[in-house]
């Protein structure tokens, strides 16, 4: 029987990554995200290119109301989840406390710290309590270092890292493993969206040095997931070598 993985935030980035290693691993996939016509497209790829199954769910995070009713609503023949990966996230804005806009912190609070609540704690009751059920959180470098003008999404990616040791920690007795990914500067679409949509900004914080993908990150999502029942990534930060902490990147002249 094909096992069934639950991935948030999955029609772009690292969510896409980890779906298509988890796909190739003959996971069947829900895959949850805001744009259901990259869902779609994604879903296709993955079913021609592996034959799995996939289920869509199109909803906002931040909604409280449409994730419970995405959950309630996922088929009897669905419902024997073994991996939620909790992906969803972002950066909005990038200033001091001082200067900072309401609207930007609200965002990131609402997704990176109340969506990632809301999803857990519908999905719990699906997620097998044998030993094979499993719980990743992708956090940041940012849930364990501070760097200028990132106070609030640091802020929130602590949270994320708080909120995975007390899952880890409350969920043992079931038992369900709970593992955490913190990655530092991965080339996706974070920092368009961080700055709003100015692409050309964006580009400069990944010029000059050999960032991180995608796929690294899918492929450590894998590695957790593959371990054996007794054994638990509790967490693992990975860094481009070029980044030693979160403020510092070196460049190539």
């Amino acid at each position: 029987m094909s096992k069934i993985a639950y991935i948030t935030g999955a029609s772009s980035g690292i969510g896409k990554a980890i779906a298509t290693r988890m796909a190739a691993e003959k996971y069947n996939l829900i895959l949850a995200a805001r744009r259901s016509d990259r869902l779609q497209e994604l879903a296709a790829e993955l079913q021609q290119t592996y034959g799995i199954k996939t289920l869509l769910s199109s909803y906002d995070i931040r909604n409280r109301q449409a994730v419970k009713d995405a959950v309630e609503s996922i088929p009897e023949d669905w419902r024997d989840i073994q991996v939620l990966v909790n992906n969803a996230g972002l950066a909005s804005g990038l200033s001091t406390l001082e200067h900072g806009d309401i609207d930007d912190w609200e965002v990131m609070i609402d997704t990176n710290i109340k969506g990632l609540l809301f999803i857990t704690r519908n999905i719990l009751p699906l997620i097998r309590h044998d030993g094979s059920g499993h719980i990743i959180n992708i956090g940041s470098i940012a849930g364990k270092e501070v760097y200028p003008n990132g106070n609030v999404y640091c802020s929130t990616k602590h949270a994320v890292d708080a909120l995975s040791k007390a899952m880890r920690l409350e969920l043992s007795v079931y038992p369900i493993r709970v593992s955490a990914i913190h990655p530092g500067a991965v080339e996706t679409e974070f920092s368009v969206v961080r700055f709003h949509g100015d692409a050309q900004r964006a580009q400069q914080v990944y010029a000059g040095f050999d960032n991180l993908i995608a796929g690294d990150i899918a492929d450590a999502a894998w590695y957790i997931v593959s371990r054996p029942a007794h054994v638990n990534i509790n967490e693992l930060i990975i860094m481009p070598s070029a980044q030693p902490v979160a403020g510092v990147i070196h460049r190539k002249a």
